[in-house]
């Protein structure tokens, strides 16, 4: 009875996303006759230690243990997993949104004798669903925190594709062209070459697309916000070459390496893998101090823009923060702040870090869902800037 019930839960966290196979299984069942089943603490480490290889993954893995094993207190913690909190200095890490979780334990529907006359109709009405213009409208405007499973990848597919968040820039240098200003020096130097023919050369200046640097915050309140834009920068690094990405939570990590392969799976991992304070607090003061210090002559050149993608939430509240801030702002031609917290319409900038970035951006936009990153391009372009009852 204990290997069935072991069995139909790591059935539960694979369907929930996480890579569970018979060896694990087979591990948890030894692991459990170890440890024995006296203390109920104890057979859930016994299983993390065995079926988790991820430390993000123990949140999702700690909800889905107390709904199945039955914990006396199973309706709170569904209550609260339905309600919407945002994770402050010193607060725990909140569980995942019960999306995930309730696909998962929800029983499969019973499957229905196969009809050869509705077969191609039954495929049609799949596909309209699947792609269906209504569809991908009502993802445009979906929070990346409320989004079940199939459709936070889909999004992830969607965020590959998103369009560029920078423009062109005219040079003062030119280059030959078809059309444009009669290049008088060119068509000179060949009739010189061809005396009997009279073929006019043209210019016209040299268009490039400037730098671009993303700093995004991987801390516990920004997990599921920062994992769906990562693949919206894997995405521009693929189409756009200038494209340096930092991760910072408690330290700096440089991932534009990892983030260069073809594959966004492997591209993920990779930078998964490179990145060791991945939900961890939030020390935004020393990670831009320390992007100042070692990179910012290296890749802000060339009228390079920077995207800083973090709620503001700082841990270290010893004022250098503001500071380090206005150090950047002076090296980069523009900063640009992408905050998950604005999609709320009563937003106000209470928090300390908020306080003490805000003075120092040039732009201060939402980032919580796939409308936001298509709109990025077209946000940039308008000549907004921030707010003045945000900064009072």
């Amino acid at each position: 009875m204990l290997a069935d019930n072991i069995v139909h839960f790591a059935r539960v966290l694979r369907n929930a996303g996480m890579p569970i196979g018979p060896d694990r299984v087979l591990a948890a069942l030894a692991a459990v006759e170890v440890v024995g089943l006296d203390r109920r603490e104890d057979v859930r480490a016994a299983l993390s230690a065995v079926m988790l290889d991820r430390h993000e993954q123990q949140v999702l893995f700690d909800a889905a243990f107390d709904t199945f094993w039955r914990d006396p207190k199973l309706l709170e913690q569904l209550m609260y997993l339905l309600l919407p909190k945002i994770t402050g200095r010193g607060e725990r890490h909140r569980p995942p949104r019960a999306n995930r979780l309730a696909e998962a334990l929800a029983a499969p529907a019973k499957p229905q004798p196969p009809n050869p006359a509705n077969q191609t109709a039954k495929e049609e009405v799949q596909f309209e669903t699947q792609f269906s213009f209504s569809e991908r409208e009502r993802l445009q405007q979906a929070d990346f925190e409320s989004m079940t499973t199939a459709e936070y990848e889909w999004a992830k597919k969607l965020a590959e594709r998103a369009p560029l968040p920078v423009h062109p820039v005219r040079r003062r240098r030119h280059e030959a062209a078809a059309r444009g200003a009669l290049d008088l020096r060119s068509t000179l130097l060949h009739m010189a070459r061809q005396p009997h023919t009279l073929a006019p050369s043209f210019t016209q200046a040299r268009s490039e697309t400037p730098p671009l640097v993303v700093l995004l915050d991987i801390s516990g309140s920004m997990d599921r916000y920062a994992r769906l834009f990562m693949h919206y920068v894997h995405g521009l690094t693929r189409r756009y070459l200038k494209v340096h990405t930092f991760t910072f939570g408690t330290r700096l990590t440089n991932i534009t390496r990892s983030l260069k392969h073809r594959d966004p799976d492997v591209a993920l991992q990779h930078a998964d893998a490179q990145v060791h304070d991945w939900k961890g607090g939030t020390r935004i003061a020393s990670c831009l101090a320390d992007f100042n210090r070692h990179w910012a002559r290296r890749v802000l050149g060339a009228n390079a823009a920077v995207l800083l993608v973090t709620d503001g939430l700082e841990r270290d509240d010893d004022g250098q923060l503001g500071q380090v801030a206005a150090q950047l702002h002076r090296t980069a031609h523009e900063l640009v702040w992408l905050n998950p917290l604005l999609r709320f319409d009563g937003f106000e900038p209470r928090a300390a870090g908020v306080r003490s970035l805000l003075p120092h951006v040039d732009r201060f936009l939402p980032v919580h869902n796939l409308a936001s990153l298509a709109d990025l391009a077209t946000a940039l372009r308008q000549p907004v800037r921030i707010p003045t009852s945000l900064l009072q």
